[in-house]
């Protein structure tokens, strides 16, 4: 987990390093946006769409898991949706009662371990497996790369209009 708050300075055609590099730095200044909130801030949505802190953060947990462990590598994932209300792919994200900044940010930092063992050990050209997320046609794992360092700077910037108006961290 990179300690800096700077983007990576790195000038390499090795796309599995850039990948890694950007979803660390990425993963990074998620946590410490909500390391900067209490935890009233974190359960609690000051945006008309709803969600609060927590809930794009276990998104994040989630989302992170279901295209790496559950579509790259093909394993079977309990309650890949649980980051949504009823396990609906298209209900709005939840966060279970009792489930707090903590296990979730420790959940957030394993699953970046487990894509940068992904990284490390498969070529980006390389496609998903059948069986898990994928019934037909998976992605490669470069798009899915693309696909994820998407999704958390999307929504890294998200969570600077919600951390501003609470008065916590913005940035990158």
């Amino acid at each position: 987990m990179p300690l800096s708050d700077r983007e990576p300075q790195l000038d390499s055609a090795e796309t599995p390093v850039l990948f890694t590099a950007y979803l660390d730095y990425y993963r990074q200044a998620v946590d410490r946006k909500l390391r900067t909130l209490s935890d009233a801030e974190l359960r609690t949505s000051r945006l008309p769409s709803g969600w609060s802190p927590l809930e794009l953060l276990i998104h994040l947990v989630h989302m992170e898991r279901r295209w790496f462990r559950w579509g790259f590598l093909g394993e079977q994932v309990d309650d890949p949706w649980s980051d949504h209300a009823e396990q609906d792919p298209h209900g709005p994200w939840a966060v279970p009662d009792g489930l707090g900044l903590a296990e979730l940010l420790d959940r957030l930092h394993a699953g970046g371990e487990t894509t940068r063992e992904v990284l490390a050990a498969h070529d980006p050209a390389e496609h998903g497996a059948l069986g898990g997320r994928f019934t037909e046609a998976p992605p490669t794992l470069a798009w899915i790369c693309f696909h994820v360092l998407q999704e958390y700077a999307r929504h890294a910037g998200h969570l600077d209009i919600a951390a501003e108006i609470a008065g916590g961290a913005t940035g990158e």
